[in-house]
C-alpha cells in the first residue's frame, strides 16, 4: 500500500462521505435496520449515530481496512447496543448461514472488487426473512452523464480507491439472488457523474 492509498485517500473519502447530502441519504435507510445487524464496509463508522437504538440488538461490522476503522476513533463503550468489529472482506464474510436479520451496505458496492461474490455472501448470512438495506451511487440515467462516467472511470478508479462511477446497482443486487422491495433513486447535490444515488431494501429470493 503506497503513501497516497494509506494516508491521503482514506481522509479524502471520509471527507466526501461526511458531506451533508450523503448523511441525509444514510438517514433515509439506516434507521430501518433491526435485530442482529451486519454492516458491510463500515469504514470509520459514519452510520453508527444513525441506527435506531430501540431496534438494534447487536451490530457486527466488517471492513477490510482496519486503519480506516481506527480513523473514526469510535468509543464503543458509548454505543447503545452490542457492537463488534471484525477485519474482513465482503467477498469472504466470516459468519455462518442465516446469521443476521439485517445486512446494511452504504457507499461500498462501488468499490468492492467482486460485487457478485460479495452479495452472494450477504445473501448467505442473511436470514431467509431478513432484509438487505442499501444506499449507493452508480450509473446515471442520462446518456450524456453515462458517457462521462464510462469515459473517465478507468482514470477515476485508481485515484478513488477502486471506486467505480458506472455500476448498475439495482441490476447487480437482483442478479445476486435478491428481490428489490423498495427502490428510490435521484441525483443528490454534487458532481453529476458521482452523485446519482440508489437506495432501498431487498429480500432473499
Amino acid at each position: 500500500m503506497g503513501f497516497y492509498s494509506k494516508y491521503i485517500l482514506p481522509s479524502v473519502i471520509n471527507l466526501a462521505c461526511k458531506q451533508n447530502s450523503h448523511t441525509k441519504q444514510r438517514e433515509k435507510v439506516i434507521p430501518l435496520a433491526q435485530g442482529n445487524v451486519l454492516e458491510v464496509g463500515i469504514g470509520p463508522g459514519l452510520n453508527l449515530p444513525i441506527y435506531n437504538k430501540d431496534k438494534v440488538i447487536k451490530l457486527t461490522a466488517i471492513d477490510p481496512s482496519e486503519d480506516n476503522w481506527k480513523k473514526g476513533k469510535v468509543d464503543i463503550s458509548k454505543l447503545p447496543f452490542k457492537f463488534e468489529y471484525i477485519k474482513a472482506s465482503a467477498e469472504d464474510i466470516p459468519f455462518s448461514d442465516n446469521s443476521f436479520d439485517t445486512v446494511v451496505i452504504t457507499y461500498s458496492l462501488c468499490t468492492i472488487p467482486n460485487t457478485r461474490k460479495a452479495l452472494l455472501e450477504m445473501r448467505r448470512v442473511l436470514k431467509k426473512d431478513g432484509t438487505l438495506i442499501f444506499c449507493e451511487h452508480g450509473e446515471a440515467p442520462d446518456k450524456n452523464v453515462q458517457l462521462i462516467q464510462d469515459t473517465i472511470n478507468p482514470i477515476w478508479k485508481p485515484f478513488a480507491g477502486g471506486c467505480n462511477l458506472n455500476r448498475n446497482i439495482p441490476e447487480i443486487i437482483e442478479d445476486s439472488g435478491f428481490k428489490i422491495k423498495d427502490l428510490q433513486k435521484m441525483y443528490i447535490p454534487g458532481w453529476k457523474p458521482a452523485s446519482y444515488n440508489y437506495w432501498g431494501t431487498a429480500t432473499v429470493l
